[in-house]
């Protein structure tokens, strides 16, 4: 089958609608300039909806529209590969994508950047549907970077806020560290197939195994460089360990930010990336290994810093790193389809989950959990959505987190790799800890008496309450608000005419007044919630494994290009992994129900009785402090008393104002020489004359 003009609308429909609002949105679209950014994203998912059919109909096409770069025997084209990959991630991209910009009319109504919001949200889904169509791995290349510098908009939406700025330049700072080692892996790819195209290096994939090459003074194994400096790219991009840090700290963005960037694009690029390249990392068992394991160490790893946390978004935003690892966990096993199969359910799940927790803060203007609670009688669709989601992501039987997630770790029991035990039993402990951190942020938010009340809203901007970290369980943390200069997100009322002013007392009388005025959001809002809530309940039925009655219709669809591994186990012992992570899951919200709604003090506690691991897990093992004192400071160091005091104070500056200088001192004596006195250039002008006949002289 040929390329079809549907099919190149997909990613280039966005790119109309970028240009478009960039372009005019300030003097003409203003605050339509939702049109043309939900339009042209929703003209994209009705195209992937044709290209899905396509695919189905057992047609793959990979076709190039240009030569992009032609230098000697360096070609790349712009093209595209469809395949059942691709179409799985178009459809995630696209659905998401275009609810989470129905969604931000309401949630952004009113922000002074309106139409540079959904300029930069179109350019965001642009990059990344030219990441996952791409036919080579320079386009690959050139969505990995087109979403890295979008997120820096878009987690530094509020500039002129310091904490959003200083955000975006952390996740762009830090994904330079692996998307330096990624961009040495294509480098490598080259050198080693003389071509970057999908179909020429993975068909000839086998010609490089068991080949060693020097590399930094090292001999290694060609397939396990490759595969591990790929993969240093999907570390950065996926927010795994060592390079997790900058995923927390994107909540400055405005919340349909985080689930855009979580649930369907930016952060599941690393997992695409290692699926599609899973003929290189398949002849390499120590690079298998290695993703496993950092996979399964990431996933428990931000679980267990998820259960201190008081930010709503932060939680979320680790159980993404934990959910993004345990893909990670399923690829290095060898269970490319689980991983992906997971993401997939993931990014409904995990959508819901955001875009639900900012319906929360649209209504309360704040992020701490700990200032929340009795929601449940003023916001129950959104109460109701976040239930399904936190069930979801539990991986409680019928809902799609279970499926994905249950198969995951049955690959990782059942798998020939030699680290496959060791990971099963981390993602059992994960199955564990997700429930409890997922479900204590409800009971907290939803259930209870009203908490809040320390916040004042003006003119639709929330002002709120400054909040510091305190090692206890009922105590907000560093918490990261949506609010900017100049920005109405997330205190915009719209409902309301913007003037009224809530009492920023602490006691009760002002508790009574903020609750008297927390609402539902508005159908703009609920309506996607709804959609997404379909799929965090339904997504995950096309992928019901035979144990189940199922026919594993998902994995058996991306068979053709993610292969068919094979596994090890009895249907007992399959039986027996499934009921022991469905209990533990079980027991996890058990668990929660019994801190956070009976005995509602025994958290704190705990918290006190065991200080020390609690201020660990709160303080997030101590890894930021750890980056601040071994590589911002000495960096800093560096930059202040040699780059700046030395190389840019005494060597630039010295020639930059050194040559002006040294011309204006000749000048200065040279001005003596003019007396205005007639006889004194009529010797000069002999002198000249002499010296140019001397000079004329002795060069004969």
């Amino acid at each position: 089958m040929e390329l079809q003009f549907y099919h190149v609308l997909i990613p280039f429909l966005p790119l109309v609608g970028f240009i478009v609002n960039i372009l005019i949105g300030k003097e003409v679209t203003r605050y339509g300039a939702h049109w043309p950014g939900v339009l042209t994203v929703a003209g994209s998912w009705v195209c992937s909806l044709f290209t899905l059919r396509d695919v189905l109909a057992g047609h793959t096409i990979d076709a190039d529209l240009y030569s992009w770069i032609v230098s000697g025997t360096f070609k790349v084209s712009v093209g595209f590969l469809i395949d059942p990959l691709t179409a799985v991630m178009l459809i995630v991209v696209t659905t998401c994508a275009t609810l989470i910009h129905i969604y931000s009319i309401g949630y952004m109504h009113g922000d002074t950047g309106y139409y540079r919001f959904f300029a930069y949200l179109n350019l965001f889904t642009f990059c990344m549907l030219m990441l996952v169509m791409g036919n080579n791995f320079l386009l690959l290349y050139f969505g990995w970077e087109g979403v890295g510098l979008c997120s820096y908009f878009l987690i530094g939406y509020y500039f002129n806020k310091k904490s959003a700025a200083d955000a975006g330049k952390k996740a762009f700072i830090v994904n330079r560290f692996g998307d330096f080692g990624f961009g040495i892996g294509v480098f490598m790819v080259f050198i080693a197939f003389g071509t970057l195209h999908y179909a020429d290096v993975f068909g000839n994939v086998s010609s490089i195994a068991g080949q060693r090459v020097d590399f930094l003074g090292f001999t290694v194994d060609l397939p396990t460089l490759i595969a591990l400096l790929l993969f240093c790219g999907a570390v950065g991009k996926s927010a795994q360990i060592p390079l997790h840090v900058w995923l927390p700290d994107a909540m400055e963005g405005p919340t349909p930010v985080s689930a855009l960037i979580h649930a369907a694009t930016m952060v599941t690029a690393g997992v695409f990336m290692v699926a599609r390249c899973n003929p290189i990392f398949n002849l390499s068992p120590f690079a298998m290994d290695t993703v496993a394991i950092i996979g399964a160490a990431t996933s428990l790893f931000a679980a267990t810093i998820a259960i201190t946390q008081n930010d709503i978004k932060r939680i979320i935003a680790y159980s993404t790193c934990s959910h993004l690892g345990l893909m990670f966990l399923a690829c290095g096993v060898g269970a490319y389809a689980a991983g992906i199969f997971h993401l997939y359910t993931h990014a409904f799940f995990k959508a819901l989950l955001f875009l639900a927790a900012g319906s929360v803060i649209h209504a309360v203007h704040t992020n701490d959990i700990q200032e929340m609670g009795g929601l449940k009688k003023y916001m129950p669709i959104t109460y109701a959505v976040f239930i399904i989601a936190a069930l979801s992501a539990a991986g409680v039987p019928g809902f799609s987190g279970f499926f994905s997630k249950d198969e995951i770790i049955w690959s990782a029991y059942a798998s020939h790799s030699s680290v496959g035990k060791l990971v099963w039993l981390m993602g059992t402990a994960v199955a564990f800890f997700t429930p409890l951190y997922t479900f204590r942020l409800i009971f907290l938010t939803f259930h209870g008496t009203y908490r809040g009340g320390h916040h004042a809203e003006a003119h639709g901007h929330a002002v709120t309450h400054s909040a510091h970290a305190h090692p206890a369980p009922h105590t907000s943390g560093h918490g990261a608000h949506d609010a900017g200069h100049g920005s109405h997100d997330p205190g915009h009322d719209t409902h309301g005419s913007g003037h009224n002013t809530h009492a920023a007392g602490h006691g009760a009388q002002g508790s009574h007044h903020g609750e008297h005025h927390i609402h539902e959001s508005p159908k703009i809002m609920t309506v996607p919630l709804m959609f997404l809530a379909v799929g965090a309940v339904a997504a995950g039925w096309v992928g019901i494994p035979p144990i189940l009655g199922g026919g594993a219709h998902f994995a058996h669809f991306l068979e053709p290009v993610l292969g068919h591994p094979e596994f090890h186990g009895t249907h007992a012992e399959e039986w027996a992994v499934m009921g022991l992570s469905t209990t533990i899951a079980l027991l996890g919200i058990g668990l929660a129900a019994f801190f956070y709604l009976r005995k509602t003090d025994l958290p704190k506690k705990l918290a006190e009785q065991f200080s020390m691991l609690y201020r660990i897990s709160f303080r997030k093992y101590y890894v930021d402090e750890l980056y601040h004192y071994t590589i911002v400071k000495p960096t800093l160091w560096i930059a202040n008393s040699v780059l700046v005091a030395i190389t840019d104070a005494k060597i630039i500056e010295g020639i930059v104002n050194g040559v002006p200088g040294a011309i204006g001192r000749f000048s200065q004596s040279l001005r003596k020489i003019q007396t205005g006195i007639v006889e004194h250039y009529g010797i000069f002008m002999a002198a000249g004359a002499v010296f140019i006949l001397a000079l004329l002289y002795f060069m004969r």
